[in-house]
């Protein structure tokens, strides 16, 4: 059973790696579109509402996409009252950790993944696109990685709790994450 948890484990770490390194690279095209986008505008007076909402969609697909990434890494915000203190051992941390995505992280994403479905729908529905005059048409894929990424986030969300209960075990497999 617990060899069972860590290759589980160990498949979704690499699905939030993969989405991570995919991240990576549109983080590269936003910064090509917004150097482009404000070279045009500064030296030739062309400025673009298409490229400007490309810059925005980029950035929340990085935000969305690249969740589960930053969770996989510990790099996310975190409030730290009792975590970091001393008196809490390694096993007191994977106990908050896993009450922690039990009680507020997995709900949470499912919270925002079934909300997010018929806001998506709606949008498919009619194939929205930008309100604005020379906007970008297809909204609709963009509100698409909503539950894209809080789906990617869930799973991360499962692994580290798997991680923890393995800690709390003491069964822990070092290279798992």
């Amino acid at each position: 059973m617990l060899e069972k948890l860590q290759k589980l484990s160990r498949f979704i770490h690499c699905i939030s790696e993969w989405s991570g390194r995919l991240t990576s690279w549109l983080v590269v095209a936003m910064v090509c579109v917004i150097v482009y986008d404000v070279g045009m505008r500064y030296l030739f007076s062309e400025g673009s509402v298409m490229l400007q909402e490309l810059q925005w969609h980029f950035f929340a697909l990085i935000f969305l996409l690249g969740a589960a990434y930053t969770f996989k890494y510990d790099d996310h915000v975190r409030v730290d009252i009792f975590y970091q203190s001393k008196w809490v051992s390694d096993k007191g941390r994977a106990w908050i950790e896993v009450l922690g995505g039990i009680f507020i992280l997995l709900p949470f994403c499912l919270l925002v993944i079934s909300s997010s479905i018929p806001f998506i729908s709606n949008s498919f529905q009619f194939l929205e696109g930008s309100p604005d005059p020379g906007g970008l048409p297809y909204r609709f894929l963009l509100k698409s990685a909503i539950p894209l990424g809080f789906f990617l986030l869930l799973l991360q969300g499962i692994a580290h709790s798997f991680d923890n209960v393995l800690i709390i075990l003491g069964h822990h497999d070092k290279d798992a994450s």
